[in-house]
């Protein structure tokens, strides 16, 4: 069977609508003719179900994935993806986040789309704004999307983005110490409740900070921020000067730590939605979280990493892989956090078999 390339398309007549488009859902009808992308035509080419020509010339297997690599950005990427899902069993066809795939079993015309697959070389930078744009593209009609990134050796490691609207069920800090109000000290890089009873019931009843001792509770700076905000304590600075305003607070907690406000809004966002944030260090991120807390004697398993980020953040591909790794590898999702100073959006990205 013959197909012309023509551009960035390679047209086949009306024998083949009727043996790769109604028997293999390849390619798209277009009266009597079959238009197939550079990869559907390429994966047909070595699957010796088509001959493609160009000015009367029959062009090798080389040849036209050498000549589809000049007309369209990154084929060979594409092409690796493209081949695996269709070996996999799944029908493939060409979507606005590069590919639209069927659940096995269903095909074009019987069954919706399942996943929209985005394909991007582990080398190249993935700016939010476009892994966005693809969410946004799969989550308006309903359908998955999955990041598929190929390795320096070809290895397809395949990734489920989500947006989520995760909710705690942990008591909001008005509950859970209600009628509290203590004194605390803004030192290098903490702040210590000195107050007994404030420093008891802080711990006891939100998880906030760490003990100093039997009467001392260490605060962080979100921690801190937070309940300042949420007027719960006083804080001094170390020259004596009483009641910061939490503006002063973040100002000096900013140049301690230059990304203070980006997790401080994560974090005040997750004690609104009922969480409890702990930092993440550990696990190299900014914070873990609790869904529920009833006693600090028998914690909870936390269930989500979550990591605070920018608009304009961009995401270094082994440096993701190497955080959904370590996630899975201690039972939790990880989570990137964004807040725009409105609200926070919540994408949560893990691997996904197919």
């Amino acid at each position: 069977m013959n197909g012309i390339l023509v551009n960035d398309r390679v047209k086949a007549g009306k024998q083949a609508i009727n043996e790769l488009y109604n028997f293999g859902y390849y390619g798209r009808p277009k009266g009597d003719t079959l238009e197939l992308t550079l990869i559907e035509a390429a994966y047909l080419h070595y699957k010796k179900k088509l001959d493609i020509q160009i000015e009367d010339r029959s062009l090798s297997f080389e040849e036209f994935f050498t000549e589809a690599s000049k007309r369209q950005h990154y084929f060979d990427l594409k092409y690796i993806v493209y081949k695996d899902l269709r070996e996999r069993g799944y029908y493939v066809q060409p979507s606005v986040t590069d590919f639209r795939v069927y659940p096995r079993g269903g095909h074009p015309g019987k069954t919706p789309a399942k996943f929209f697959v985005h394909v991007i070389s582990e080398r190249i930078p993935l700016s939010l704004r476009e892994l966005r744009t693809s969410l946004e593209a799969a989550h308006n009609v309903h359908k998955t999307m999955v990041l598929a990134i190929v390795d320096e050796e070809s290895d397809i490691t395949f990734y489920e983005i989500r947006k989520v609207d995760p909710k705690g069920e942990v008591k909001s800090i008005q509950e859970a110490v209600e009628g509290i109000h203590g004194r605390s000290t803004f030192l290098e890089d903490r702040v210590v409740v000195w107050d007994s009873d404030v420093s008891s019931s802080l711990h006891a009843e939100g998880f906030y900070g760490h003990p100093l001792d039997a009467d001392r509770l260490q605060l962080s700076l979100v921690e801190s921020g937070y309940l300042l905000k949420m007027d719960v304590l006083e804080v001094a600075d170390m020259s004596g000067k009483s009641s910061i305003r939490f503006d002063e607070f973040a100002a000096k907690a900013s140049v301690i730590e230059s990304e203070f406000m980006l997790k401080y809004r994560v974090y005040e966002n997750l004690r609104d939605r009922g969480f409890v944030p702990k930092t993440g260090f550990k696990f190299g991120s900014h914070f873990r979280v609790y869904h529920n807390f009833k006693s600090v004697d028998k914690l909870p398993h936390s269930e989500y990493l979550v990591h605070s980020i920018s608009q304009d953040y961009v995401f270094v591909l082994p440096v993701m892989s190497r955080a959904v790794r370590l996630a899975n590898s201690v039972r939790k999702r990880m989570i990137y956090a964004v807040h725009d100073n409105v609200q926070c959006a919540y994408i949560d990205i893990g691997r996904i078999k197919m």
